[in-house]
């Protein structure tokens, strides 16, 4: 049997990684992770705690394991902390192992589907669009260097992405 290949999606915060990658998982009949949710069962923990006691280096070091045990599995879809790109093995990782996927969104978007959630760490602020806007002048070249593919999600429901994204791959 061909081996199942990885379908990882990467992007910042707000993009829909979590909500598309389920109906993607779905779509192709693959096993669906998130690596936030799978770093708080691992902890016990939710990830601002994680963040607050560990600080954001500690929070990568668990996301880096976390990424490198998910990505030796075969026929899964990914999603992605927005902020995992920053460390270089785990871009390598993700594009040694697998399909990336860019999930991009303007900042308008970010903090339209961010504002409510009260767990994401780096948004508990005063101005969480200069904080998003910080993010992706640092982030969205790296997303761009290891991504295959890249799909606008602003305007699409997440079926229509995750079949967007199933189209360009090929599958």
């Amino acid at each position: 049997m061909a081996e199942k290949r990885n379908i990882f999606l990467i992007g910042p915060m707000g993009a829909g990684k979590s909500t598309i990658g389920r109906h993607l998982a779905d779509e192709l009949h693959l096993e669906f992770f998130d690596s936030d949710q799978e770093i708080e069962k691992r902890t016990g923990a939710d990830i601002s705690w994680v963040f607050d006691i560990e600080g954001e280096e500690g929070f990568r070091d668990r996301e880096e394991s976390v990424i490198t045990d998910l990505t030796e599995k075969q026929g899964i879809v990914l999603a992605t902390g927005g902020g995992s790109i920053v460390r270089n093995s785990v871009r390598n990782r993700l594009s040694a192992r697998g399909i990336v996927v860019y999930l991009e969104t303007t900042i308008d978007k970010q903090v339209a589907r961010t504002q409510r959630d009260k767990r994401r760490p780096l948004l508990q602020n005063n101005d969480p669009e200069q904080v998003l806007k910080g993010l992706a002048g640092e982030r969205n070249p790296l997303y761009e260097e290891i991504a295959d593919y890249t799909v606008q999600t602003d305007d699409q429901s997440a079926r229509a992405v995750a079949n967007a994204i199933i189209s360009k791959i090929g599958l």
